[in-house]
């Protein structure tokens, strides 16, 4: 904004400079016409004689040069007053001023509304704008500078012309000023927009960013806690199954070497049907035990899920509890996510193999129903039964329902149990985002 004030006072100084030297060459031209050919040789005549004065009064005192000079002065480069309209001033020395001595030089001088010479007092007594002009006079032959006219001339349509100009000037210089801050202001107000657009979105995607900064420590200490206790659990597991063997298809493999050792098989006096009724003993023991090692396997090996859909991975589930129980179950499936991982799947099919065998172990198999269902991005399967139901806070969950938490858990999903007098409802959830998709 200084700037802008600086230019305009600069051009409105430019302005009346270049007016002031127009008007002041024009009247000095007047006036060099009208006085140049009176005057005498002043190489020769240093001063005026009344022939002279007498002509330049009259010259000076009637026509246009009447109205418009207020007072003129010959001067003589030693600062005599050779001639002047005011008498009084004729014949006396006055210091040579840099005005004086310059037109001397040749060069014309011109000052508006600068009266400050000692010679000047009426002019500045008489509150008139004026222009102050020094005009070197030459020698028509020679060139030479031998006087010089000083004249004011009275310049109200000067001073007019000069109020308009710099009227103008600094309406200019305003307009200019106010486009310029209109221009800036637009520029600062959409730069502040744009500012608090990104401020604005930068404390959304921090936000955003913290909220799932705080979801992922969340589930990093539930998947360790999870890991932590599945740790622990497949230790149970490996402690069941060798509980199972050892109580179970051992005893009766155990059982069966000792019939094998005994004398009833060796011994010629033992009959022949004693002899068949041990071997068939025997045999039934082995099958027995097979039988519990096929069932025990049948527990631990998944069928081939890898390239089966949800769906189907679903299905092979339920169809195999009912064909391990001979109880039905009711089956829905609403949803058809993308193929999943292979640990996803195996969750699922663990889940729903878990929480059929428990309903029906613990709860009779009473209207087991198993639904499934897509909600967005996540899959949420559910299985449910009509039992006597149990307290889960009692914490009577057993190792299988504890397993599954922490599967369902260490994969980012979410596991609860609903029970009552009237059944138990049994729910796991996966996000679809959290899981690598195949």
């Amino acid at each position: 904004m200084g700037a802008m004030i600086l230019i305009g006072a600069f051009v409105a100084g430019l302005i009346e400079a270049a007016v002031t030297r127009n008007s002041a060459a024009a009247t000095a031209l007047y006036v060099d016409s009208v006085v140049a050919p009176i005057l005498p040789d002043m190489q020769t005549n240093q001063m005026l004689d009344e022939t002279v004065t007498r002509a330049l009064d009259e010259t000076l005192g009637q026509g246009a040069l009447a109205s418009r000079l207020m007072s003129f002065r010959l001067w003589r480069s030693d600062g005599l007053v050779l001639y002047s309209n005011d008498k009084a001033l004729m014949g006396k020395h006055f210091a040579v001023s840099d005005d004086l001595k310059t037109a001397f030089a040749g060069k014309m001088v011109a000052n508006f509304n600068n009266v400050d010479d000692v010679e000047s007092e009426a002019e500045r007594a008489s509150g008139k704008p004026l222009l102050e002009i020094y005009n070197p006079v030459l020698q028509p032959w020679s060139g030479k500078v031998v006087a010089v006219s000083e004249f004011y001339e009275i310049a109200d349509e000067f001073q007019h012309s000069l109020d308009q100009a710099r009227l103008r000037s600094w309406l200019a210089v305003a307009f200019f000023t106010l486009a310029f801050f209109l221009v800036l202001s637009v520029i600062v107000f959409r730069g502040s927009k744009t500012i608090d657009d990104q401020r604005r979105d930068l404390k959304q995607r921090v936000s955003e960013l913290s909220d799932l900064l705080l979801q992922n420590k969340t589930l990093h200490a539930r998947v360790q806690r999870a890991s932590q206790r599945a740790a622990a659990l497949n230790e149970s597991y490996l402690r069941r199954i060798g509980a199972d063997i050892h109580d179970g298809p051992a005893q009766l493999m155990a059982f069966a070497a000792l019939r094998l050792d005994s004398d009833v098989l060796v011994n010629p006096a033992v009959s022949e049907a004693t002899r068949e009724g041990e071997v068939m003993a025997i045999k039934e023991s082995l099958d027995e035990a097979m039988r519990e090692i096929r069932n025990i396997c049948d527990g631990l090996v998944l069928p081939h899920i890898e390239a089966a859909d949800l769906p189907e991975i679903i299905q092979r589930a339920v169809k195999a509890h009912e064909y391990r129980t001979g109880s039905s179950v009711d089956l829905s499936m609403s949803g058809t996510p993308a193929q999943l991982e292979p640990s996803a799947k195996i969750c699922i099919y663990r889940f729903i193999q878990e929480a059929l065998n428990n309903g029906f172990q613990h709860g009779g198999g009473i209207e087991q129903r198993v639904v499934e269902t897509l909600r967005g991005e996540r899959v949420v399967v559910e299985v449910s039964d009509s039992g006597p139901g149990f307290d889960p806070a009692t914490g009577r969950t057993g190792i299988g329902l504890a397993g599954l938490r922490d599967r369902v858990e260490s994969l980012g999903g979410h596991f609860t149990i609903e029970s009552s007098a009237r059944g138990t409802r049994v729910r796991m959830s996966l996000n679809l985002d959290g899981l690598e998709q195949v």
